[in-house]
């Protein structure tokens, strides 16, 4: 498990309950990944992560996907691939992140919260770089060959 601001006390103690959360990480075909930032007004504010967000009651994590794309950032996604998962311990909450890789969509993407959007690849650029999000870079840097947290950012 990724404990993000270690030093930081967890609200709701050390019994809460993971938050299930669908992460689609969409990847075009000449390899470059989405990233999104993170809008005003919620924790961790103008930090970059893969769209996504927390599971309804009763709603696959494929679902949920789909329902955010299309909620989030106006895309209807295509065959979603179910990837990894990974437990993050932030502050504020302990969630689950349901990684999904997506290779098709429809729409052109609209930033419906009012974050930003960058097509990215190893380094990124953008910074910075919501915890939760390392992993991705890392799993990438593993398929691609790259090695090293200075391979995956760049600044």
């Amino acid at each position: 498990m990724l404990m993000a601001d270690a030093a930081e006390p967890r609200a709701g103690g050390v019994d809460r309950k993971a938050v299930e959360v669908a992460v689609g990480v969409l990847i075009q075909s000449d390899g470059r990944f989405l990233l999104t930032s993170r809008p005003t007004g919620k924790v961790y504010q103008g930090y970059w992560e893969f769209p996504g967000g927390k599971l309804e009651q009763g709603e696959s994590v494929e679902r949920a996907l789909r329902r955010e794309l299309r909620e989030e950032i106006g895309i209807i996604a295509g065959t979603v691939h179910p990837w990894k998962v990974e437990m993050v311990d932030y502050p504020h909450a302990l969630v689950r992140l349901n990684f999904c890789k997506v290779f098709d969509w429809t729409g052109e993407l609209q930033m419906h919260e009012g974050q930003s959007f960058s097509w990215q690849n190893l380094p990124v650029t953008v910074q910075p770089i919501l915890p939760g999000t390392i992993p991705v870079l890392q799993w990438f840097a593993q398929e691609r060959g790259s090695s090293g947290l200075g391979a995956l950012l760049h600044g």
